[in-house]
């Protein structure tokens, strides 16, 4: 008898889209088809559903990395920060020798960003992907990442670009959505975030879908500890995190020394 022929073609393996299991190279993918759908009233929505802290929250991340002032030349990549919100605030605080690239894969948030810039200085958009930045090794003085990595498909390879692109004594700090750490929060933020916020969206921006999957997206990310060892195995040094509204949010910072 002939014998049995085994399918030895290569299986794409599968990756968490929210809370669904689909095949790792089409979740790209779908993560960018959420962001073109939310684009135009992302903004709108972040100060809806976290009731105006996400502002906070990011005043905080440019508190922490606190940029020179003066003619001092600091240039800050902002990965995932389409809308502008990060940069715009390190420009802001930053002297006039401070400069930004906005790094966003979708092109409809950054469409949205350049909307919001007006005419400000020493600032340019790059659509990209995190995992395969296209600047030169040790270019930026600081890298940010605010509420972007838990969408990216291989958290590693972004924290491997992160250390790639940043000069020696480069800071590397995300802002993203945690583990909440406090007793009763952590239930009422379970109860308002999985109920509430896919029906505000359906309501402000019509689609309750693309917000479940941000909602349940913050439950597969890996907790304060685990993304601090993530880092740590990135060759990042000094990592730190520091929780923010009992650990809906935090700040995880790292130096490339």
């Amino acid at each position: 008898m002939p014998e049995d022929h085994k399918d030895t073609a290569p299986r794409d393996t599968e990756a968490s889209f929210g809370f669904a299991r689909v095949a790792e190279g089409a979740r790209q993918g779908l993560v960018n088809q959420v962001f073109s759908k939310v684009a135009p009233r992302y903004d709108l929505m972040n100060d809806l559903m976290s009731g105006g802290l996400h502002r906070l929250w990011k005043d905080e991340l440019i508190g922490a990395l606190a940029p020179p002032k003066g003619e001092t030349p600091f240039a800050l990549l902002d990965v995932a920060g389409g809308t502008g919100d990060v940069a715009f605030r390190f420009l802001d605080a930053a002297g006039r020798g401070g400069s930004a690239v906005i790094c966003d894969i979708s092109a409809e948030m950054m469409e949205a960003g350049k909307a919001r810039a007006g005419g400000r200085r020493a600032l340019e958009f790059v659509q990209a992907n995190a995992e395969n930045l296209p600047f030169e090794d040790r270019s930026f003085d600081a890298y940010t990442i605010a509420f972007g990595i838990r969408n990216v498909t291989h958290i590693d390879k972004v924290l491997c670009e992160a250390f790639r692109v940043l000069k020696p004594g480069g800071r590397f700090l995300c802002l993203e959505f945690s583990s909440v750490e406090m007793p009763l929060l952590d239930t009422l933020y379970d109860a308002y975030s999985l109920n509430a916020i896919p029906q505000l969206g359906q309501l402000v921006a019509g689609d309750a879908e693309s917000y479940r999957y941000l909602v349940e997206s913050i439950r597969r990310f890996p907790d304060q500890e685990r993304f601090v060892q993530m880092i740590r195995d990135a060759r990042f040094e000094r990592v730190r995190y520091r929780n923010l509204t009992g650990g809906i949010a935090a700040i995880h910072a790292a130096w490339r020394l």
